[in-house]
């Protein structure tokens, strides 16, 4: 097979398929490729899948010790990763770094499984380069998602090719006051399987969810699951519609109570510039509930950064996502403060060969601002060239 119809076969599976916000509905577009994912995952040893595999990496890994770092205990081969939500049951969790990424963030999972938010829930936006969700965290539940990783072989965490996070948020179904001990329950049995776990504070399509960022709420909610014996390095997720004194105080509570890493950003119930566009709901995105992520969310999430960064005083690591959809904008975010950055719809609409872009782009970077490995470069302020 020529290295041109490999391209076509992926951006078929991954690009074009995922970035229609026309037609057939984005959610079973997006669950069709999970399918096949999920298939590939499984059976990655097999000859056939095992060839279309070595194709991929080949196409898409960037194997350069320049990129490489060691973070939260695990070497990251390179310092970009899938974000929450798009394998929110982990089922292509051996598949990942096939597509070159450093790391990958499974989940959102909740201790009860649940169905999340009614259909249609996903919007894709392709004009702006965004997306609209509301899926309410629906997902097959932690026991199930325990299952469906450990049918896939993996090897133990702190040995894998890709670097595995799992994002946890609370069930539905669970009163806020009782949102530590759900969480808690998720993480007991999943910590093994776990390179670092997050706590996910900041989705806006489960009610009151992001109330529980609040100083008194977070406090509690951190030292429950520090407390677990076998605790993961725990890191916390933020909302971007916090105000910059409330992201201040995340920053000092995270560092006071242990915390070993932020993620900035979530998604955003601003709608920006884009209030009155309207989807194919024939709403406009200001009559529409759910987080809006991608293009418009970049200046929102470069400025989260450089504030994290400034009042943690590079005490801790931070991961950056949040419209990273170029070499240029991740090079930026790295530059602010991130010590890693994520993609996700992004990722949607560039295609799988945003992922080589973005780590051809930060290496010629660092050649041109002479820095021997991508740490330099974190926090450095150093502008794209």
């Amino acid at each position: 097979m020529s290295k041109h119809k490999k391209n076509d076969l992926y951006n078929l599976l991954l690009g074009q398929l995922l970035s229609q916000d026309e037609g057939i509905d984005a959610e079973l577009l997006s669950n069709s490729a999970l399918t096949a994912i999920k298939f590939a995952s499984l059976n990655r040893n097999f000859p056939i899948i095992s060839n279309i595999l070595s194709t991929a990496s080949s196409d898409f890994q960037r194997n350069n010790t320049r990129l490489n770092q060691t973070i939260f205990g695990s070497q990251f081969k390179n310092p970009l990763g899938l974000a929450a939500g798009f394998d929110k049951n982990g089922v292509g969790a051996g598949l990942w770094s096939y597509f070159g990424f450093g790391f990958a963030e499974l989940g959102t999972i909740t201790w009860h499984a649940q169905k999340g938010n009614t259909k249609p829930r996903l919007f894709r936006i392709a004009k702006e380069k965004a997306a609209l969700n509301r899926m309410g965290f629906n997902n097959e539940g932690a026991k199930k998602f325990s299952k469906t990783i450990e049918k896939q072989k993996l090897p133990p965490p702190r040995h894998r090719p890709c670097v595995l996070g799992i994002n946890l948020g609370k069930s539905k179904i669970t009163p806020l006051d009782e949102a530590h001990k759900d969480y808690a329950l998720s993480l007991r049995l999943l910590a093994h399987l776990s390179d670092y776990a997050v706590i996910n504070v900041s989705s806006p399509n489960t009610p009151g969810l992001r109330s529980l960022q609040e100083t008194k709420q977070i406090k509690k909610l951190i030292r429950t699951l520090k407390d677990l014996s076998n605790c993961p390095p725990l890191l916390v997720k933020i909302a971007p519609d916090l105000s910059n004194e409330e992201i201040d105080e995340i920053a000092r509570v995270s560092i006071e109570n242990g915390i070993d890493g932020i993620i900035a950003i979530n998604t955003s119930l601003n709608r920006f510039n884009l209030k009155n566009l309207k989807i194919q709901t024939g709403n406009t995105l200001e009559q529409e509930n759910g987080g809006l992520s991608g293009l418009p969310l970049q200046e929102r999430g470069l400025e989260v950064m450089r504030r994290l960064r400034s009042n943690t005083k590079n005490d801790l690591p931070l991961i950056g996502v949040g419209g990273i959809c170029s070499a240029r904008s991740a090079w930026e975010r790295i530059a602010a403060g991130a010590s890693l950055i994520q993609i996700y719809t992004g990722w949607i609409f560039e295609g799988p060969s945003l992922v080589p872009n973005i780590l051809d782009g930060l290496t010629l970077q660092m050649e041109k601002h002479g820095f021997r490995n991508i740490k330099e470069a974190v926090g450095s302020e150093e502008p794209w060239k």
